[in-house]
C-alpha cells in the first residue's frame, strides 16, 4: 500500500505544483504580477523622482521637510545631501540616488534599498518554496483521502480470508457518501450474509447431532436388553425398526433440505402442474391422517392455477404445511385452507387451532430444527417448513406465518406462475 500512496502523491503533488509555476511563469511573462523585489523598486523610483521635483520646483528647504516628513511617516531612509565634488552633477542616476543641480549647488537625494544579500537573492525563490510545501500537503492530504478506504477494504477481505466473518468497514468511512462508501457497505453486507451462513451451519451440524443421538440412544438400549434378557427378542426388534425408520425419515429429510440448499443457484426442472389439482390430491392424503385426532380439513378447493414449476418441489412445500398443520392443531378442531389468485401469484394459507406460537418466534420457526417454545411435543424434527420455505423461495415466491385472532397458526404460500431462473426475486420478507 505504500507504494500507490507514493504513487498518487507524486502524481498529485506534480500536478498541482507544475500548474501552479506554469500559471506564475505566464503572469510574470505578461508582467501582470510584479514580484516582491520589483515593487521595492519602483516604490524607491517614485519617491526619489518626487523628491527631485520638489527639491527643483520648491527649493531645499521644501526638499528637506519632504524627507523629514518621509522618514516620520514610514522609514524609508530618504537624504538630501550637498555635493561639493567638480562634476558630481553630471553622474548618471542610478535606482537608489539622484543628482539635482539647484541655484548652482548640487544636491544628491539617497534613497538605500531595505533588501539587500541572501534575502534579496532568495527572495525570487520564496514564492516556489510556497508552492512546492503548499502542494506538497494537499498532495498529502488528497492521497490519504483517496488511499485510506482501499487500505480498510484490504484489512477487511484479509480477515474474511481468514475466517473473520465479523469484520465491518462501513463505520470507517468517516460519513463520506461515494462509490467508495457504497462498497464498503456492500462488503458488510456481503460479510454479514457470511457469518449468517456461517452460523446457521454451525447451527445445522449440531442440531443434526442432537436428533441422531436419541435414536442412536435407543437403539444402544435395546442392544443392552437383548443381552440381558433374549427373550425379548421380538419386541425388541419391533423397537428397533422404529428407531431405525425414524433415523431413516430423519436423514431423509436432511438431505432433501441440503440438496435445496446447494442447489440454490442451479437452474429448476419445471413443468406445466395445476397447482390446486396437486393441492387437492394432499388434502385428500391428509384427511386420513386427520380423522385419527379428530381434524376436521377440507378436501376439495375448487379452481383452477397452471403453473411453470418443479412439481416435485411444491408438492413437498404443500404437503409439509398441511402435515405440520394437522400434527400441532388441537384435536376435534378444523384446519381451513384458502386460495386466492391473481395473474401471477397463488397465495395458499393454511390455518390451524392449535396453540400457535409467539410474535417472536414467526421466523425462527421456519429455521431448521426449530420449533415453537410453546407447542406440544409431537413426532418429527422441525425441518418440514424449512423445506418448505426453501421449496417456494427456489420459485421466486415466499412463505410466512401469521397468528390468527382466534389462536393458531397461519402459515401463507406464495407460488408464481411462472418460476424464477435462480432462487428468490427479492426480499419481501
Amino acid at each position: 500500500m505504500p507504494r500507490l500512496f507514493t504513487k498518487f502523491f507524486l502524481i498529485i503533488w506534480l500536478a498541482l505544483a507544475g500548474s501552479v509555476v506554469v500559471i506564475i511563469l505566464t503572469l510574470d511573462f505578461f508582467e501582470t504580477l510584479p514580484s516582491v523585489s520589483k515593487l521595492e523598486r519602483q516604490k524607491r523610483e517614485v519617491i526619489l523622482d518626487l523628491t527631485e521635483n520638489i527639491l527643483v520646483v520648491e527649493g531645499e528647504e521644501a526638499g528637506r521637510r519632504f524627507a523629514r516628513a518621509s522618514g516620520d511617516t514610514v522609514a524609508v531612509g530618504l537624504a538630501i545631501s550637498e555635493i561639493t565634488e567638480p562634476g558630481a552633477c553630471t553622474d548618471r542616476n542610478v535606482a537608489e540616488t539622484r543628482t539635482v543641480l539647484k541655484d548652482g549647488i548640487c544636491y544628491r537625494i539617497s534613497m538605500p534599498g531595505q533588501y539587500s544579500g541572501v534575502l534579496d537573492k532568495l527572495g525570487p525563490f520564496v514564492p516556489g518554496f510556497g508552492i512546492l510545501i503548499s502542494s506538497a500537503i494537499s498532495a498529502a492530504a488528497l492521497a490519504l483521502y483517496l488511499i485510506r478506504p482501499v487500505v480498510h477494504l484490504r484489512d477487511g477481505l484479509s480477515a474474511l480470508a481468514q475466517g473473520r466473518f465479523d469484520i465491518r468497514i462501513g463505520h470507517k468511512m468517516a460519513g463520506r457518501k461515494d462509490e467508495v462508501s457504497s462498497l464498503a457497505h456492500d462488503f458488510d453486507s456481503s460479510a454479514a450474509r457470511l457469518q449468517d451462513l456461517q452460523d446457521t451451519q454451525q447451527r445445522l451440524f449440531h442440531d443434526v447431532s442432537h436428533e441422531l443421538r436419541s435414536p442412536l440412544s435407543r437403539l444402544q438400549a435395546v442392544g443392552g436388553v437383548l443381552r440381558q434378557s433374549p427373550a425379548k427378542l421380538d419386541t425388541m426388534l419391533d423397537r428397533m425398526d422404529r428407531e431405525i425408520e425414524r433415523l431413516d425419515a430423519l436423514v431423509g429429510e436432511v438431505l432433501t433440505l441440503a440438496r435445496l440448499t446447494a442447489g440454490s443457484r442451479l437452474p429448476l426442472k419445471t413443468q406445466t402442474v395445476d397447482i390446486i389439482d396437486l393441492l387437492n390430491e394432499i388434502l385428500g392424503d391428509a384427511a386420513f391422517e386427520a380423522q385419527a385426532r379428530h381434524v376436521s380439513i377440507p378436501t376439495n378447493v375448487d379452481d383452477s392455477f397452471l403453473a411453470e414449476v418443479e412439481g416435485e418441489l411444491i408438492c413437498r412445500a404443500l404437503e409439509n404445511v398441511i402435515r405440520n398443520a394437522i400434527k400441532y392443531t388441537s384435536q376435534h378442531s378444523q384446519i381451513t385452507v384458502q386460495c386466492e389468485k391473481t395473474a401471477d401469484l397463488l397465495k395458499v394459507c393454511v390455518a390451524d387451532q392449535g396453540p400457535g406460537v409467539r410474535r417472536g418466534e414467526l421466523e425462527r420457526i421456519f429455521q431448521p430444527f426449530s420449533r415453537g417454545d410453546d407447542a406440544l411435543p409431537r413426532t418429527g424434527y422441525g425441518l418440514g417448513l424449512a423445506i418448505a420455505r426453501q421449496a417456494i423461495e427456489r420459485h421466486g415466491g415466499r412463505v410466512y406465518a401469521s397468528l390468527a385472532d382466534v389462536g393458531g397458526l397461519i402459515v401463507i404460500l406464495e407460488i408464481p406462475r411462472q418460476a424464477a431462473v435462480y432462487g428468490p426475486l427479492n426480499d419481501r420478507s
